[in-house]
């Protein structure tokens, strides 16, 4: 059983649920529009102040408003005038449009170079931090890259389909021959 706030998710609404639900999976999908348009994908009534908050949120305001055309950029069919962790964070900035009560990140930095990445991971633990415009969020990760995850409140590591190990960082490190220290120890190599 799948359960939110200890209640079966089948007892919801289902396009309740789904608005509650923000997702950024592992190829964003961006429409050859501008920038502001990919933002307000589904929330097309958003004021210049609230895109400009997600923006911020998803650590993108910067980039954006040093481009000549601002929001107003037009990014090219499937974002090609972007780099992978733009799109990523303009993904990130549409999902939190939404102020969703859950984030779902599916593989979200696994394409990313390492930069790119640590600006991913770091808007979204900013948005841990403070939430989503002030509105705690829970913030669901899938990742094999483990720096995507490390300062997770709880980890849950699978094997084969199957939960193998649950805790902190620092819980399942110290396991010395569990399944998610072997991995890390493995990518701390790299």
């Amino acid at each position: 059983m799948i359960s939110i706030d200890g209640r079966d998710i089948t007892e919801y609404n289902l396009r309740n649920l789904r608005k509650q639900i923000g997702l950024v999976q592992q190829e964003p999908l961006l429409f050859s529009g501008s920038i502001r348009d990919n933002i307000c994908y589904g929330n097309e009534t958003a004021s210049e102040s609230e895109i400009i908050e997600v923006s911020k949120e998803a650590n993108i305001h910067e980039f954006v408003s040093n481009l000549p055309e601002g929001y107003d950029t037009v990014v090219g069919e499937k974002g090609c005038q972007l780099s992978g962790g733009q799109k990523q964070r303009i993904a990130i900035a549409r999902s939190l449009l939404k102020r969703p009560a859950i984030m779902l990140l599916d593989e979200a930095t696994s394409a990313l170079d390492a930069e790119s990445e640590r600006a991913v991971v770091s808007a979204m633990e900013s948005i841990n931090r403070s939430g989503v415009g002030g509105v705690q969020t829970t913030q669901i990760t899938v990742a094999h890259r483990l720096s995507t995850v490390v300062h997770s409140d709880t980890i849950v590591v699978m094997e084969k389909g199957r939960v193998v190990e649950m805790g902190t960082h620092s819980d399942l490190v110290a396991v010395t021959q569990g399944v998610y220290s072997r991995f890390y120890r493995i990518q701390s190599m790299k």
